[in-house]
């Protein structure tokens, strides 16, 4: 059997294509290979930036695989390390992760791509949480959609099940760009190179940060950020001096991670 996956490195760059035909569904094994795929690319010190799509121009995940389901495999399975789509329950995983919507995107494919930090989106796809119609509680996308869109927006969305389009999930902040489709994945890698070329270490205490602060209070999430290992390292690192000199210098910097 093939795998669902097809994995490529460019340079600092891991390019992840979700590809099991007809329509991109995972399973758990689907999931837990995801979820070890993304813990070789946090595990990675040579991996800096992450791309996530779908493979073909119809979908880029239909969600949950409901042949899997109805064969019996479990809303509650065992779907891996990083939990459902494997990012989005991983631990410590603080590189940035690019996500680009090929095609429709329902169910637990929205709740796989929320685990990106950045979402393009391509102008025919739609997005869609039919779960209601299965009866089954699409939980990562109730915690996590809210905090990416508005809370009634979020909730209007889940309960009726009903169709958003790239535009509209782009005027509520679900995506951050809309493109052709043949100008998608050249986006996505020139994003992919814009970060992978950037201060890793700064970038881990970003994520870091807002990931262990969101819901505090704001005096409590500043001590607390500041506090972070992921932040003290950044502050007492050669990068830090690094930026320093470059800039003073008026040169590119050259990041080490260190």
């Amino acid at each position: 059997m093939e795998s669902p996956l097809r994995i490529e490195r460019h340079g600092s760059v891991l390019e992840i294509v979700l590809d099991r035909p007809k329509a991109n569904a995972i399973d758990a094994a689907t999931s837990r290979l995801m979820g070890e795929t993304f813990r070789e690319f946090r595990d990675d010190d040579a991996l800096r930036v992450a791309t996530l799509t779908g493979a073909g121009e119809k979908f880029f995940c239909a969600g949950w695989d409901l042949n899997a389901a109805s064969a019996g495999e479990r809303p509650d399975s065992d779907y891996g390390i990083g939990g459902w789509g494997g990012a989005i329950e991983l631990p410590n995983l603080n590189k940035p992760i690019i996500c680009a919507i090929n095609g429709i995107c329902v169910g637990g494919g929205i709740e796989a791509a929320l685990a990106a930090d950045i979402i393009l989106a391509a102008d025919h796809a739609y997005f869609s949480l039919p779960e209601i119609n299965i009866g089954v509680v699409p939980d990562i996308a109730v915690v996590a959609l809210p905090r990416r869109i508005p809370r009634h927006v979020a909730l209007e969305f889940m309960l009726t099940g009903r169709r958003m389009e790239a535009l509209e999930a782009l005027r509520w902040g679900l995506v951050n760009e809309v493109l052709p489709l043949n100008e998608l994945m050249p986006r996505a890698r020139q994003l992919a190179a814009l970060l992978a070329d950037g201060p890793p270490l700064v970038f881990a205490a970003i994520k870091d940060i807002m990931r262990r602060t969101e819901g505090m209070p704001e005096h409590l999430a500043l001590q607390q950020g500041r506090a972070l290992a992921s932040t003290q390292k950044c502050y007492n690192s050669e990068d830090q001096r690094e930026g320093a000199r470059s800039f003073v210098e008026r040169r590119k910097p050259v990041w080490k991670g260190a």
